[in-house]
């Protein structure tokens, strides 16, 4: 296990302050609930534990969620976007997610936006065949 986690964390792309972003989504159902941010030792961890641990920028430290709240994060995948620069963490949420209380960090914050309707783009008529 440790040499297939080692193998694991050598191909993230970490950012120039050694942290790779970590998007949290419902498995079962495909909810977003948070993004938070990874150092290589939080992903190792995460790797090897079964719960989820973030790196916290404020505090300079790792966290484990749900150590304080009880709203625990159970692993159920962790997969590399394809430039291995971002994350994607499938997990079994347990209460909420967001410290705010609310089952996602994203609940209640939309922001105005035109939408778009792909049936009137005249400049694109779909893949080639």
């Amino acid at each position: 296990m440790a040499d297939v986690t080692e193998a694991s964390l050598d191909q993230v792309v970490y950012n120039e302050h050694g942290l790779v972003p970590a998007i949290v989504q419902q498995h079962d159902s495909g909810e977003v609930l948070m993004l938070a941010w990874m150092n290589e030792e939080s992903l190792r961890r995460t790797l090897t534990e079964g719960r989820v641990t973030f790196w916290s920028r404020s505090r300079a430290e790792l966290w484990r969620k749900g150590d304080t709240s009880g709203h625990r994060q159970y692993v159920r995948s962790v997969a590399m976007d394809c430039d291995g620069d971002t994350l994607l963490i499938r997990v079994e949420q347990i209460g909420a997610a967001c410290h705010t209380g609310t089952r996602t960090c994203f609940t209640g914050r939309e922001l105005d936006a035109v939408l778009g309707d792909p049936s009137s783009d005249t400049e694109f008529s779909g893949p080639s065949a």
